[in-house]
């Protein structure tokens, strides 16, 4: 297999630098007035749940984006210490975006809200996010000696990620299906990108774009079943 040469390696680190600067950016973005910058709005107080599931995330997606500032400076040794800090900070991820979602379901479901069907949903296509995280994260822990591999299945963390900050971007047509297709948009643009430049597609990108983009439209049929409401509303209740 022939080396990469520096250029080659250089042009990946910026892409990925950029790619999760850019993911950071959304984050802040689309949940500044909800939750960064909540002082400055007449927003309700946030509970200690919201406050504890908000730093998770805020901490996965700045980690993220510091590793890969780590990776383009060359600075391969604190960027394997990080990852230790990383995998840990991943549990917590883990932990709090599945309580968060449960939480919240059951909360409309002991309520009999109008929203419970739709809550119920929703919870069912983000513990499947849930799910697609851990698999990745663990495969790249399993793979971090395999540089190609292991950036590559860290950058799709981000889909699994990504429909949370898509869903609340300041437009009125945005709907669980239109999440999926910018999700489908951002898996197919880093691929496409990646095998346009390298002339030729990376195994990781081959199984990992399909498991992501094949469990969450998977996820979003099955979510919106009967069965699924009766399934998730029982396991909320």
């Amino acid at each position: 297999m022939p080396t990469p040469s520096r250029a080659s390696v250089t042009t990946d680190h910026r892409f990925y630098l950029v790619v999760c600067g850019a993911f950071l950016a959304l984050v802040f973005w689309t949940f500044g007035r909800s939750y960064y910058l909540k002082s400055f709005f007449d927003i309700p107080p946030l509970t200690p749940l919201i406050h504890v599931h908000g730093v998770a995330m805020s901490g996965w997606v700045v980690l993220l984006a510091a590793q890969s500032w780590l990776a383009a400076a060359r600075r391969i040794r604190w960027h394997r210490r990080l990852g230790w800090v990383g995998a840990l900070w991943a549990v917590f991820v883990l932990v709090m975006g599945s309580t968060t979602t449960l939480a919240a379901s059951a909360r409309e479901v002991h309520a009999h809200g109008p929203l419970a069907r739709i809550q119920v949903t929703v919870t069912g296509l983000e513990l499947v996010q849930m799910l697609l995280f851990a698999g990745l994260v663990i495969a790249a822990i399993v793979l971090r000696n395999r540089p190609d591999y292991h950036k590559r299945l860290m950058l799709l963390t981000i889909a699994c990620l990504m429909p949370s900050a898509i869903a609340r971007l300041p437009v009125e047509f945005i709907d669980n299906r239109f999440i999926l297709w910018i999700g489908d948009a951002f898996v197919l643009a880093c691929v496409g990108f990646d095998s346009w430049r390298r002339h030729r597609l990376h195994p990781a990108f081959a199984w990992g774009a399909v498991l992501v983009v094949g469990l969450l439209h998977a996820a979003f049929q099955f979510a919106q079943t009967s069965m699924w409401y009766a399934l998730g509303s029982s396991i909320v209740s």
